[in-house]
């Protein structure tokens, strides 16, 4: 019976390693799916501005500089996970303007959902309403060495002019979305995999009866009756 059961166990393990393989290579297909939706998609501030945070560059670190200060007796500032209303202007360093929301209604931004560039999300924390920045954010905080043609070319060093017109702070439920569940999902996902190989493991030593043993239980017992 032993040679069976490893037979059985090893006929169960290309199933395991699929198993253990599949969620990488989800997160694989889905980040290269996000990289060709990115080269395909226009100029887009609030949804375009991620990508090409991690690229190395020799210039300068963020900058900031206070335009207007934040007001007497401010109790409130922003910070991760907080949902907040900006009006603002980026341009690059000659001066050109990219994209501007003074024409439009502000821009809503949930902090730490990377729906901005990286260096215009660092510049945005800790600000108060009414408060105005002039956020001055090197090429790998922002697009890097791909830029965004046809608007910001490779390399480009940005601008942006920030002025905070609307704060709302995050709920308990919306950080323990935010900053719970996702460690829970990390956690549960091995768990579960750990459990479905346990069970074809067992499930592979277990002896198979074979169905001429099943059929004579069955006449014996109706025979007993």
């Amino acid at each position: 019976m032993l040679p069976r059961r490893r037979g059985r166990f090893f006929f169960h393990l290309p199933f395991l390693l699929l198993l253990l393989l599949l969620p990488g290579w989800g997160v694989e297909s889905r980040a290269q799916e996000e990289e060709e939706k990115e080269k395909e998609a226009p100029w887009d501030f609030p949804k375009a501005m991620w990508q090409e945070s991690k690229s190395e560059s020799p210039q300068r670190s963020l900058q900031l500089e206070t335009l207007v200060a934040p007001p007497d007796g401010c109790a409130e500032h922003s910070a991760m996970g907080d949902t907040i209303q900006i009006h603002y202007t980026g341009t690059l360093e000659d001066g050109r303007i990219i994209d501007t929301s003074l024409s439009r209604d502000p821009l809503q931004v949930e902090l730490g959902k990377r729906q901005v560039i990286p260096g215009l999300e660092q510049g945005l924390l800790d600000m108060c309403v009414g408060e105005k920045r002039r956020v001055i954010i090197p090429p790998h905080l922002a697009y890097g060495k791909r830029g965004s043609p046809p608007a910001v070319p490779a390399d480009a060093v940005l601008q942006f002019d920030v002025e905070l017109v609307g704060l709302s702070r995050a709920t308990y439920w919306q950080k323990i979305q935010n900053d719970v569940l996702p460690m829970l999902c990390i956690g549960l996902v091995p768990a579960l995999l750990g459990l479905i190989g346990y069970h074809l493991y067992q499930k592979a030593r277990t002896p198979r009866v074979s169905k001429k043993k099943l059929k004579e239980e069955k006449r014996n017992k109706a025979k007993k009756k």
